[in-house]
């Protein structure tokens, strides 16, 4: 059984938690506190509607900035305020087809926001450990199929990929400058592609299946055939957090690593998740091939080799891939029909956690 993240040694821990507001932000915030981490959170309000964040009801205003990630002194006095030992970097421009449209803010947010963070984290006296979340998509992908390793070229066609890819030489660069001599860890987190309940973002498959079923429109698949390396939020943060702890501990000095589902799954392809999404909750299994539309190039294929996850923390997916759509599928299943989305949220974690 893969290791799992250690109530004890998150409870009480100070973490300064950008992109909180995010979908995987809202989800790992929740997560933490209800660990007993004193987290703090960092980031624009939330940029949907719905939003998970607002979903899963009041939180701790006191311990909330709403601001830009590359606000640098409105960034180092939430820092400097509260004192992490932990850091977790999650805020981003997250999306492939938008960064098309603004690729040069693409650029601004997950570069600069990141050497921000970095820069006010140098002032941070109790800071141990941070993790820096990049993606699946930093490597150079020829789409030969191949499950990219750890140590594979970086790289980028879309400006989303390009700025992660950059984001990777940024964190290296301020470990070797300036946050090994301080005793700080710093590592990259390549989560593959996340399924969850609470993702209310546009031109993801999820949330334009749940959009459909909601409108009654019928769903549009601009790459019916095009595989990812799925798995739920909750082992990708799962993966997050025993690298943080790892990290905090001396235990591993690996600087990045891949997490996401073993390669010995098959190959899901965007049609049969949207088919089985659909299945689960209860809908007519139909969508519509767009991909004849003029739109920008997103890969086909891609894969990720986790092998040094688990040689170096014990780590592996939890959940199958089909568990993962199954678990995603009946968050929003419940959500529509009028179930809280907190107890929705909390439920999972909690059977995540014995399971």
């Amino acid at each position: 059984m893969s290791r799992l993240a250690n109530r004890s040694f998150w409870a009480g821990k100070r973490v300064f938690l950008t992109g909180h507001t995010g979908f995987k932000g809202s989800w790992a915030q929740l997560w933490l506190r209800q660990m007993g981490a004193d987290v703090t959170g960092y980031a624009l309000p939330p940029l949907t509607e719905p939003s998970l964040h607002a979903l899963l009801g009041p939180a701790d205003t006191a311990a909330e900035h709403l601001g830009d990630i590359r606000d640098a002194d409105a960034l180092t006095a939430a820092v400097q305020k509260s004192n992490p030992e932990i850091v977790l970097h999650m805020a981003a421009q997250p999306l492939v087809r938008e960064s098309y449209k603004a690729p040069a803010e693409t650029f601004d947010v997950n570069v600069m926001g990141t050497v921000r963070l970095l820069e006010a984290a140098r002032s941070a006296p109790a800071l141990k450990a941070i993790v820096v979340v990049t993606t699946d998509k930093v490597y150079r992908n020829d789409e030969s199929g191949q499950h990219f390793p750890e140590d594979a070229t970086l790289g980028g066609h879309d400006p989303y990929s390009g700025s992660k890819a950059a984001c990777e030489l940024v964190v290296s660069t301020w470990r070797d400058a300036f946050l090994r001599e301080r005793g700080i860890r710093v590592a990259t987190a390549r989560g593959g592609n996340v399924l969850g309940g609470g993702d209310f973002s546009t031109d993801r498959l999820v949330p334009d299946i749940v959009r459909a079923a909601l409108s009654g429109a019928t769903l549009d698949i601009r790459s019916p055939m095009a595989t990812r390396p799925w798995q739920h939020v909750l082992d990708c943060l799962n993966g997050y957090f025993v690298y943080a702890e790892a990290l905090y501990g001396g235990e591993t000095s690996v600087d990045a690593l891949n997490f996401g589902p073993s390669p010995a799954e098959r190959q899901i392809p965007v049609r049969d998740v949207a088919s089985a999404v659909q299945k689960a909750m209860g809908l007519v299994s139909q969508w519509r091939d767009a991909s004849s539309v003029d739109q920008p190039r997103e890969m086909q294929t891609l894969g990720l080799d986790p092998a040094l996850a688990t040689k170096a923390l014990s780590w592996a997916s939890r959940l199958s891939q089909d568990q993962a759509i199954a678990w995603t599928a009946n968050w929003y299943d419940g959500w529509r029909k009028g179930d809280n989305a907190h107890v929705l949220t909390l439920g999972q974690i909690d059977a995540f956690m014995k399971g």
